[in-house]
């Protein structure tokens, strides 16, 4: 009867231990979730935040150019973004057809390339694509095509385009590459079918970089009215530009 006892205590014994670490596991378990909650709350309180200060600060800038009405149409188009995640890039810069182009094309590539070898070239090539590519990216712009030595790029506002471009022109200044990029740029409504760009403006902005000269900041006279105090231009030039009537005014951009 002892030897009974005794073991009906052991067994006592362990169901308790059994349920008091059964109860600390289950305790365990709920303060890691818990933990994984927070954590969670967090990053997207974060990811959140960070978006909706974007958010706040291109509305605000849209309130400031163009008055409430863009503002709310911005916010509209905001909103069928994110029900349609799928949609371009390139719709969410033109909206209403309206957009700064920008062009620009190495000054005397075929004979830098005859000078410096093809092997050299294709490197010098190479790294300027990545520095156009992650300055058009950090003034929110579309890379609408490349081709060879030479971008064309849309922006939904001409301030992006011109900072963009006086980005680009400092960077290449500080390479002794012997790079020398020739930049125009022009602002208006323009045919979008797909991923590309159509329309007499999206032809005047290529005739703007054109007539500009290596180094050079070539802007329309629509994009020079749409500017800020904050970059300065010159007082202009009349120009000719291939397949237009008339002459045309010009300003350069000083970078």
């Amino acid at each position: 009867m002892i030897a009974i006892y005794l073991l009906l205590a052991v067994a006592v014994a362990e169901a308790c231990a059994v349920a008091v670490l059964w109860r600390r596991v289950k305790t365990r378990d709920e303060e890691l979730a818990e933990l994984h909650r927070r954590l969670d709350t967090r990053a997207n309180l974060l990811t959140g935040g960070r978006e909706a200060v974007k958010t706040v600060w291109q509305t605000a800038n849209i309130l400031r150019k163009e008055g409430f009405g863009a503002a709310v149409r911005s916010n509209i188009e905001d909103l069928a973004d994110w029900a349609e995640v799928e949609r371009p890039d390139l719709a969410r810069l033109t909206p209403n057809g309206r957009v700064a182009i920008m062009f620009s094309d190495i000054e005397g590539s075929t004979a830098l390339n005859e000078r410096i070898g093809d092997r050299a070239w294709v490197r010098l090539i190479d790294r300027h694509d990545k520095m156009v590519s992650r300055l058009v990216k950090r003034h929110s712009g579309y890379v609408v095509k490349s081709q060879g030595d030479g971008f064309m790029i849309a922006f939904a506002q001409p301030e992006q385009a011109v900072w963009c471009s006086m980005d680009l022109q400092r960077q290449l200044a500080k390479r002794p590459n012997g790079i020398r990029v020739r930049i125009g740029i022009h602002s208006g409504k323009s045919v979008r079918r797909g991923d590309d760009l159509f329309g007499r403006n999206v032809a005047m902005a290529a005739r703007v970089a054109a007539a500009a000269e290596g180094g050079e900041i070539l802007i329309s006279e629509s994009v020079r009215d749409a500017l800020g105090d904050d970059v300065t231009v010159d007082d202009g030039r009349d120009a000719q530009l291939k397949g237009f009537n008339g002459t045309h005014r010009l300003y350069s951009v000083a970078v």
